[in-house]
């Protein structure tokens, strides 16, 4: 920007974790030209009695203060974002409309007053404000900032399976009413132009020199091939057509590394001997992993919520020079010609073998010249131009 902004980021997810996160990697490098404070996930008073029971791992003494709730956070770009932890929320979602409502009120309360608390202690007037994904917050939170500009930052798309219809709803009502749209997919955008006039398209990207720098040049000369897949195994995850290409490759191994949240699934899979699960890795430890891969998966299921997806995983991948394999869940037309896209299972089944088998240099190199294209430094100057147009056009 031209000069430095307030950023406030209100967050649907957690700073730290296993798995890269868009919204902590894009506030990582606007960082780098603005003060950005990164509103934390809001934790309930659920999370609290789990974490004390040993079931959880919420931040409990900065939510109640016995710490401070606003911290300062070096990220992997070496820049410095405050994170804030507000207190303590009143679980409200398993309620009817009344008493949901109420304590979603209640709660944006709370979460308003603690977010205006941090901003007038790291002297921040006038910010503008991303809503990551949280809807449900943010419609009661436009305005309660004396923002400049408040902007709806909407990946993935709403999934009703996860979060329900009122989700849903939210992030309708929370397009229809921010000053500007951020999505993350052209199908995504075209879904919800009817909703806002200002959408705009900002695609996942990828952490390119910390992949890179695992980069193979050549393929592994092994007799045994290994299909990678980095991710959880949640209601997304193509079971059927994954356990499809396991029993056809017997000789191929197949690694799945991270949250088995679907343990029925994950179980079954188990049971094959050329399966073998690990726990989650810090994302710098993926690199690593992905080189030794022979071909990575995205084997996602074809729904109405997928069709919105760009995965962030594919340009992991990419990085490394691993193939890809997909199923058809989304439309991805930039990767025409640098994956494989299988439209059923013995399709998937086919494009692992031909991947491994027709993979060489020249490919490899391909695939890693792409990735470099799509870096989160292009997507956040990307991301930075977007609010700054917003800005330009609301004043």
């Amino acid at each position: 920007m031209a000069d430095s902004k307030n950023i406030v980021c209100v967050s649907n997810t957690t700073w730290e974790g296993f798995y890269t996160k868009s919204t902590v990697q894009l506030m990582s490098l606007l960082a780098k030209s603005n003060r950005v404070l990164f509103v934390e996930y809001p934790f309930t008073i659920k999370d609290l009695i789990s974490t004390i029971l040993g079931k959880a791992r919420a931040p409990v003494a900065r939510m109640l203060g016995f710490k401070p709730r606003v911290h300062k956070k070096i990220s992997t770009f070496n820049t410095e974002v405050f994170q804030l932890i507000v207190p303590p929320m009143f679980p409200f979602a398993a309620f009817g409309p009344g008493l949901s409502n109420f304590f979603l009120k209640l709660n944006a309360a709370i979460y308003a007053r603690s977010v205006k608390r941090a901003m007038k202690k790291l002297g921040m007037n006038e910010p503008m404000v991303v809503n990551a994904y949280n809807a449900i917050y943010g419609n009661h939170l436009l305005g309660k900032f004396n923002e400049k500009l408040h902007v709806f930052y909407c990946y993935d798309g709403p999934d009703v399976r996860r979060y329900g219809v009122r989700a849903e709803q939210a992030d309708q009502k929370l397009a229809q009413n921010a000053d500007g749209l951020i999505v993350t997919s052209d199908f995504l955008a075209d879904s919800m132009r009817h909703l806002s006039a200002d959408v705009s398209v900002v695609k996942n990207g990828v952490d390119f020199k910390l992949f890179n720098a695992e980069a193979k040049s050549s393929p592994r000369k092994t007799s045994k091939k290994k299909v990678g897949y980095i991710g959880s195994i949640d209601h997304r995850f193509d079971f059927e057509t994954v356990e499809y290409s396991i029993q056809k490759l017997p000789d191929y191994e197949f690694e799945f590394v991270g949250d088995q949240m679907n343990k029925e699934v994950a179980e079954k899979l188990a049971n094959y001997p050329n399966v073998t699960f690990y726990p989650p890795v810090k994302a710098h430890e993926v690199p690593a992993l992905l080189r030794n891969c022979d071909v990575g998966l995205i084997p996602y299921l074809c729904t109405e919520y997928t069709k919105n997806i760009y995965p962030l995983k594919i340009n992991e991948y990419l990085s490394v020079g691993v193939p890809v394999v997909l199923t058809s869940f989304a439309s991805l037309p930039d990767f025409e010609g640098i994956v494989s896209f299988a439209k059923n299972k013995q399709a998937f089944f086919q494009a692992i073998i031909d991947e491994v088998q027709n993979d060489d240099e020249a490919k490899i190199a391909k695939r890693i010249e792409f990735a470099e294209n799509t870096s989160w430094e292009n997507r956040a100057l990307l991301f930075e131009q977007t609010l700054e147009n917003y800005l330009k056009n609301k004043n």
